[in-house]
């Protein structure tokens, strides 16, 4: 286990400690301070303390950080919509509604079960919870995704997505009617100090850019193609609500009222890559779901 102190400063004082110790540590989330808490991992002056502690001057704070729990991901047999396979690297077209891989709480119906089942070799350079995993997409966010089969392929497709060099397109619905036809939204996003399970664009967020054009314009939505520059958490989903035309369907960034379609209308569609082993650039197109389809439908006919 490892241990890890912190004295209150003065902007601190009278913050609840689950709130201080989240913003200490970027990585730390407020409910998992909450449980170490609970379980007594967390002394203010030599006590325990409750969630609802408020902090006062000179406060001396240990944290003793347990080790993460180990967890057996299991193969799970699924018939996945496998674009692309050889001995490197893997294309599979993953469903709206499916996590990409395991996490505490959440350990099977993943992405990474139904891979494990269908091929043995997946790179192990992300660990036992993220096998072959080398970019993910949000779990109601469908379409294309890249896997790694081997740690070669692993570090080659990393390397192209620090690099930039690889094309990502994703097919968006948007509320309002954007005029303009093409832009470029360059926005740094970092994690939202009042909400720690949502992203924002903030001044000391990481770089972030993402290019858009406009594929068809309804009553009071707009079709769009996403370009990903770079490849933050959640970034068209925070990039286009800061600029005014939040996604369709959204739970976390779209307005109150917004479309009951089970979350946001975003799909992968588009995903080119040079081949780790071959140096031969690859791209591959995955078509609009099925519900995607009958939502452009609809508000065609809104219109």
């Amino acid at each position: 286990m490892e241990k890890m102190e912190h004295i209150i400063l003065e902007d601190q004082v009278s913050e609840r400690i689950d709130k201080v110790l989240s913003t200490v540590n970027k990585d730390w989330s407020r409910t998992q301070v909450q449980q170490w808490i609970k379980d007594g991992h967390v002394l203010v002056n030599g006590q325990k303390i409750k969630t609802n502690y408020k902090c006062s001057t000179n406060d001396k704070i240990e944290i003793i950080i347990p080790e993460p729990e180990e967890l057996d991901v299991v193969p799970e047999e699924m018939n996945l919509d496998i674009y692309y396979e050889d001995q490197d690297v893997l294309v599979v077209n993953k469903p709206k509604g499916m996590v990409v891989h395991p996490a505490p709480g959440h350990t099977t119906g993943t992405l990474v079960n139904g891979l494990m089942a269908h091929c043995k070799d997946l790179s192990g350079i992300n660990g036992v919870m993220r096998p072959g995993i080398v970019h993910r997409i949000d779990k109601d966010t469908s379409g294309l995704l890249m896997v790694a089969k081997n740690d070669l392929a692993h570090e080659s497709l990393v390397n192209q997505l620090v690099n930039k060099t690889v094309t990502r397109k994703y097919r968006a619905v948007v509320h309002g009617v954007i005029p303009h036809d093409y832009g470029t939204i360059e926005a740094p996003i970092g994690r939202d100090q009042k909400d720690r399970q949502s992203m924002t664009v903030a001044d000391n967020g990481k770089h972030a850019v993402t290019h858009f054009h406009v594929l068809d314009r309804f009553k009071d939505f707009t079709f769009v193609e996403c370009q990903l520059e770079t490849g933050r958490t959640h970034q068209i989903r925070v990039h286009m609500k800061y600029i005014g035309y939040p996604l369709a369907g959204d739970p976390k960034y779209g307005p109150r009222k917004t479309l009951d379609i089970g979350g946001q209308a975003l799909h992968a569609g588009i995903l080119g890559f040079v081949h780790p082993r071959t140096g031969e650039y690859m791209e591959f197109e995955a078509s609009l779901p099925a519900d995607f389809e009958h939502l452009i439908e609809q508000l065609k006919n809104n219109h």
